[in-house]
């Protein structure tokens, strides 16, 4: 699953949408004091009330919303498991009843609650439906219309929500003229902000894929393990963290711990024009970056003693798996998508990568000190920063 095709999918769900159809909808209520489904009921969607079916929207698209890896993550399923999800989730969705679809719902929640504590209650809330996707490309000289070009996807999509107090508050009654103390006990359910949730089937090359499943999490870079092994039964996958701390261990391994600023901005150099030049060719899959890529992005960064033989080492000492691939989007730089953050205990710096090579790190007067190279004078708050002279002229 590529972004293009989350993104095509995100943007269905509004009301009134002609290319998406939501069947059904069922909220089950857990407590977390017995961590038990104190409730649960189940509507056809379109006879929620329409302030309802808005704010339900919003969630699913705030489930959706986030890069692959980081917040969304495609899962294989685990071939082994035991009372595989795979086979309850493939039943639910070709299902044509919805009180079988509820039941085997309710058969994924009580997978939730096993050997799970939670800090609140929560909600965990499916709809059952059907979205369109393009399945090729528009051709603008003949007039198709665009639901001539699109194949029906039916889904189940899962959002799990905690909740809230609502906060004490006093307020003014017009009618009897006096403050009253306002005391409301209903939980507050978070719609704007989804813990994690899936949407089953993933997408592949825009055709429905039932052998994988994509995975949502609420933290970036931090997948629940017990819902993503237990509840969905899917294969661990790799955080672009993990595989972002994956490439600075394999470069440390072949060139060294220290390296130049001049030499740091080389490599996010060679690995952007590697993504550039994927966005230029309109590939659908995400660059990677094997041994032999990493080998010519470091050789081109100037840095020397480089051999196949060494970097194909250095991937079978970290990862174990010399034809190890990273994508090339993981390993860039974090926060931003073109900007490193530079943190210490005194000051962040964020700069770009092809501006790194101004960034120096040097000893002044028997202290490690930061200086950065600029064309202009610095002005803080109003005031033009004063140039000091490290040496005598």
């Amino acid at each position: 699953m590529n972004k293009k095709e989350v993104a095509h999918i995100r943007k269905q769900f509004k009301l009134d949408h002609d290319l998406l159809n939501i069947y059904d909808i069922l909220n089950v209520y857990i407590t977390k004091e017995t961590n038990e489904v104190y409730h649960w009921e189940r509507h056809p969607f379109e006879l929620v009330d329409r302030e309802k079916q808005e704010l339900y929207m919003g969630n699913f698209k705030k489930l959706l919303t986030g890069d692959l890896d980081q917040k969304l993550f495609e899962l294989k399923f685990q071939e082994a498991a035991e009372d595989p999800a795979q086979v309850l989730l493939h039943q639910a969705l070709v299902t044509g009843d919805p009180d079988e679809w509820q039941d085997l719902m309710l058969l994924l929640v009580d997978r939730m609650l096993v050997d799970a504590k939670f800090e609140r209650d929560m909600v965990a809330t499916f709809v059952r439906g059907q979205y369109y996707l393009p399945t090729k490309a528009r051709n603008e000289a003949t007039e198709e219309s665009e639901k001539n070009e699109v194949f029906a996807h039916p889904f189940i999509l899962c959002s799990v929500n905690s909740t809230e107090k609502q906060r004490k508050t006093l307020l003014f009654d017009y009618v009897e003229r006096e403050f009253k103390y306002n005391i409301i006990v209903d939980p507050i359910i978070k719609l704007s902000t989804p813990e994690q949730g899936f949407l089953y089937p993933s997408v592949t090359d825009n055709y429905s894929d039932v052998n994988r499943v994509l995975y949502c999490t609420g933290k970036s870079n931090f997948p629940d393990p017990h819902f993503v092994e237990n509840v969905l039964n899917g294969e661990r996958s790799v955080t672009a963290l993990e595989e972002r701390a994956i490439f600075e261990d394999i470069v440390k391994e072949v060139a060294g711990e220290q390296l130049d600023s001049a030499t740091i901005a080389h490599v996010y150099e060679e690995i952007n024009r590697v993504i550039e030049i994927n966005e230029e060719s309109h590939e659908e899959e995400p660059p990677k970056l094997d041994y032999k890529d990493l080998e010519r992005v470091l050789t081109a960064s100037g840095i020397e003693d480089l051999t196949t033989e060494k970097v194909e080492r250095a991937f079978e000492t970290i990862v174990d798996n010399k034809n190890y691939e990273m994508k090339a989007t993981s390993v860039m730089p974090k926060f931003t998508s073109k900007s490193i953050k530079i943190e210490t205990k005194v000051a962040t710096i964020s700069v770009s990568p092809q501006d790194l090579r101004y960034v120096k790190q040097v000893n002044y007067q028997g202290r490690r000190c930061i200086m950065i190279e600029v064309d202009e004078d610095v002005v803080i708050e109003g005031f033009t920063l004063n140039t000091e002279k490290l040496i005598n002229e």
